[in-house]
């Protein structure tokens, strides 16, 4: 028997879901918190040491705890459990006999030794969904390669595509290595995610299914423009990537991000910059001439933006018309009236007691609104609320 949540805490959209989660990786573990952030039940299980992701970076400075953690962990549970020995099989087993959705990252080679490769689950589970989710998938050639971020990220296309732009061209002998951070780790987490609840709404049914991520694949489907130029014969490159016109300028006091794909926001942004003359070209009334000439009005566009500062611009271009948006810094996004408003952030409790605010979840629902507190939990911290 096990004592689940508090019966005062508000019914989010998954309250009653129980999922169950091994994760190495950010990819798993953020399947994982899109689930715990929509209410359900999700428990993770970790090796004796803790997951691996506690000890990833960056850290806090105060605590030294990791901030990719606290983040992945907020919102679950943790059970100590040890799949290559006996005791650790049968704690899987009866955590896996109440479970809806089983997240697992579990490599190829070692699922057959733990009981827990498709066929397996598949046979003592018959209801439940049952969510790989590894690096080139469980299925293919690639099934056993192993793959890091770094990997997934120039397999999925965009460490080719990536840094371009003003950031191309503010520092051309950077090497690029990757996109900071875990980009297609969290595109494969949130594939996951939604593959999952697809395949649970449809369990009374079908009955439960296996369900089988790459990250790769999730990758790969952010850029499906760039596939399709491809298909067209026109490879893009990092260096050559770009908007026709617009794109990121840098202004007195920061950045800012100006896009015109239409033909009225380009009349609005030439009413922005006051109708300088060199815009008065009729022939630019073309949209075609607009991108044959794109390098050049970028330049026109990236003088006038060094004159002004980022709050008058982008305050001006949004009662235009014009889509524009401010680079803001961690401090700013944390404060601002937007996310404030949305409840984008709440406070997260970490293993040292220390109260860090965390994004609640990229979406949101206005009868259901998703704020609560959170706990990032202690290793097998769960164990003491199981009644055995």
């Amino acid at each position: 028997m096990h004592t689940d949540d508090a019966p005062d805490k508000p019914l989010l959209p998954l309250a009653g879901c129980r999922v169950i989660e091994r994760s190495r990786t950010a990819a798993a573990a953020y399947a994982g918190r899109m689930l715990a952030a929509l209410g359900a039940t999700v428990i993770m299980l970790e090796p004796p040491e803790g997951s691996r992701l506690r000890r990833a970076t960056p850290t806090l400075p105060e605590t030294g705890e990791s901030a990719l953690f606290a983040f992945l962990a907020a919102g679950k549970r943790s059970l100590v459990c040890d799949a290559s020995t006996t005791d650790g099989q049968n704690l899987l087993e009866r955590e896996l006999d109440g479970a809806h959705i089983f997240l697992d990252d579990t490599p190829v080679s070692e699922l057959v030794a733990q009981g827990t490769d498709s066929d397996a689950i598949r046979r003592r589970y018959p209801n439940l969904v049952h969510v790989s989710i590894l690096p080139f998938g469980a299925f293919g050639p690639k099934a056993h390669w192993v793959g890091e971020e770094v990997n997934v990220v120039h397999a999925g296309g965009e460490g080719f595509l990536l840094p371009n732009g003003l950031s191309a061209t503010l520092f051309p002998n950077r090497a690029p290595l990757k996109i900071y951070g875990h980009f297609a780790s969290f595109q494969g987490g949130c594939s996951a995610a939604m593959c999952a609840l697809s395949a649970w709404w449809s369990v009374p049914r079908a009955g439960g299914q296996f369900v089988d991520i790459s990250v790769q694949d999730a990758a790969l489907s952010v850029g499906a423009f760039a596939l399709q130029r491809l298909g067209d014969g026109s490879l893009e490159h990092r260096g050559t990537r770009s908007f026709r016109y617009g794109g990121v300028f840098e202004a007195q006091d920061g950045f800012v991000e100006l896009l015109t794909l239409e033909d009225r926001q380009w009349r609005n942004l030439v009413a922005l910059m006051d109708h300088p003359d060199w815009a008065a070209d009729p022939a630019l009334d073309d949209p075609l001439e607009r991108s044959r000439r794109g390098d050049e009005i970028n330049v026109h566009i990236a003088q006038w933006t060094k004159l002004h500062n980022v709050e008058m611009i982008v305050s001006r271009a949004q009662s235009l018309g014009v889509p524009a948006a401010k680079y803001r810094t961690p401090e700013e996004v944390l404060t601002g009236e937007h996310e404030r408003s949305r409840q984008l952030f709440s406070q997260a409790t970490l293993e040292s007691g220390v109260q860090v605010d965390v994004l609640v979840a990229p979406f949101q629902f206005r009868c259901t609104p998703l704020q609560h507190p959170m706990n990032v939990p202690a290793v097998g911290e769960y164990a003491r609320e199981i009644v055995q």
